[in-house]
């Protein structure tokens, strides 16, 4: 990065870490602390449920996917908006009355403390993986900028983010997501605007999207039923919602963004303000991964795009390497020159030459990843993440490099403070408040939530370390959430629903519910989008049979 970059990435940076300190002043009491003493407003609270979902993984994998795969990954949002309407009208209400501070003490009204701790430590277990996901995107960029190795980076990102959620409390942590939220969306038109720019003067909006569009990548809607397709409108609108509405409705990282609302109609307008915005939010992003795609095929793109181990591989010198790029470079000539014909004639022959040519580039691509494979002794490599850091950092003007790199820093920090400010929520208030030390005062529990913080910052610093060997990170914190939303639903809807469920049936159903997803995950090709839709289905059947009253059976 040039001497700008830096001074807009160290001003913005600064700027919101200032901001969240200055916002935390009086936080001293664990309402005030856990919940900004049940005060905030709906667009802080909207923005701030976007910011804590919008992470750093929506910048790099969602981009990277839009390079990869086009378009059809938005998708997997469509049930996002059915699943908030529903929220807002049935959990919305019933969350408020009951004055909780955890989506999980909820329960224990309903069923008993049993199945309340069960959904508390599934959520601890499954947010506590996803934060260390959240920790590791952002890592990767400081990997390639600094050039430093990536367990470093991720403990210099672990320590910074835990030092400034430690000292400041929930309401700091929203009023500082509306901030960041600002700089992601100034991050993504920077982007979007530059990859239109950055296109050949004889190569307009329209050429390339028309590049996109025939190399498969322009396909938003897929209306084909497969149950091994993880991105098609079946799954994205049933699959989506079910998860949307485990994820919205029953994960404290997002539960606890909307109990903090003054009000029930504070509460359901943040949500349907998400409705609203997060589907034409992802297309956006998506569509500059596609964008991406087609500026590279005006502008070679490396061979491999993560740089640490492109240059790995070029200082071996190893000959038959040396075979691929050559080749590798030869076939982009032949991509680039198709793709001049293709948008100069738009005729049917043109557009096949150039998507045979981009087979090709791609099939010389992977030849080179499974040269890097055998190389590291067969040990998965996937650059997905890379792709859009790499265009980034080498074709960005001096100031929007900053500015870009300022956006996934603060979505990075809007989510991963969110997310350990709700695990040491729970933390505290579901185990060590209710079964630990049950009557101290405000302050010693305050203090007891900021060490469940620096724990939690310690425990997906840990986790991180492995995110490198999970693929696509917008694939992978979705993949770990879908492994327990399902069964978390089912029991709110048992405990929703207007017939009377015991504890004992709502226990088992729980845990039938994992193990029916265990199954599902390790035996069959199910798209993962559908695990949410079994492990809901199978708790509140089993919930149901278990737990029905002695006098309903009869």
């Amino acid at each position: 990065m040039r001497p700008v970059d830096w001074i807009v990435l160290a001003v913005s940076l600064a700027g919101i870490i200032g901001y969240g300190l200055y916002r935390a002043r009086g936080s001293t009491t664990v309402e005030s602390y856990l919940l900004a003493g049940r005060t905030m407003r709906w667009w802080v609270i909207g923005l701030s449920i976007m910011a804590t979902q919008a992470s750093a993984i929506t910048f790099i994998g969602t981009t990277g996917q839009g390079y990869i795969d086009g378009l059809r990954f938005v998708q997997f949002y469509f049930g996002l908006p059915i699943a908030m309407v529903i929220i807002s009208a049935i959990v919305v209400p019933r969350f408020f009355r009951a004055n909780v501070y955890t989506a999980y003490e909820y329960l224990e009204t309903k069923f008993d403390s049993k199945t309340r701790t069960m959904a508390s430590l599934i959520f601890l277990i499954q947010r506590g993986l996803g934060v260390g996901l959240a920790l590791y995107a952002p890592s990767v960029v400081l990997s390639v900028i600094m050039g430093w190795p990536e367990p470093v980076t991720i403990a210099t990102m672990g320590a910074l983010v835990i030092t400034y959620t430690v000292i400041g409390g929930i309401k700091a942590v929203m009023w500082t997501d509306a901030q960041q939220m600002i700089v992601m969306l100034a991050g993504i038109v920077a982007a979007f605007l530059a990859a239109v720019w950055g296109l050949p003067p004889d190569i307009s909006f329209f050429d390339a999207i028309h590049l996109a569009g025939i190399s498969g990548k322009m396909q938003a809607v897929d209306l084909d039923f497969d149950w091994q397709n993880r991105y098609n409108l079946w799954s994205g609108l049933i699959g989506g919602s079910f998860l949307a509405l485990s994820y919205f409705g029953t994960d404290q990282s997002q539960v606890q963004r909307y109990l903090t609302g003054k009000s029930i109609l504070h509460m359901r307008i943040s949500l349907l303000f998400n409705a609203v915005v997060k589907v034409p939010l992802q297309f956006v992003i998506l569509l500059t991964g596609a964008l991406v795609f087609s500026f590279f095929v005006f502008v070679e793109p490396p061979l491999l795009f993560n740089p640490v181990e492109s240059a790995r591989m070029e200082a071996r010198q190893d000959t038959q390497y040396a075979a691929i790029e050559s080749r590798y470079q030869s076939v982009w000539v032949e991509r680039s020159a198709a793709a001049r014909r293709a948008t100069a004639t738009r005729s049917r022959n043109d557009d096949d030459a150039f998507v045979r040519a981009n087979q090709e580039l791609s099939t010389v691509r992977q030849q080179a990843i499974t040269f890097v494979e055998n190389k590291n002794d067969g040990a998965t490599y996937n650059d997905t993440n890379y792709i859009f850091l790499r265009f980034v950092l080498g074709y960005l003007p001096a100031g929007l490099v900053g500015l870009v790199i300022a956006a996934v820093f603060a979505a990075a920090m809007s989510t991963i403070s969110a997310e350990l400010n709700s695990l040491a929520t729970v933390t505290v208030i579901d185990h060590y408040r209710r079964y630990m030390v049950t009557n101290r005062t405000d302050g010693h529990y305050t203090r007891v939530a900021k060490i469940s913080t620096a724990f939690w910052g310690i425990y997906a610093t840990v986790f991180a370390s492995f995110g490198g060997q999970l693929g696509s990170l917008i694939e992978a914190v979705n993949i770990v959430g879908s492994l327990f939303y399902g069964s978390m639903l089912g029991v709110f809807v048992l405990a929703f629903a207007p017939w009377g469920v015991s504890g004992r049936g709502a226990f088992t159903g729980m845990l039938a519910g994992l193990a029916a997803v265990a199954w599902t995950a390790s035996a069959t090709d199910i798209s993962f989008l559908w695990f949410n839709l079994v492990g809901c289905i199978v708790t509140v059947i089993v919930g149901c049979v278990v737990g029905r009253p002695r006098q309903a059976l009869a």
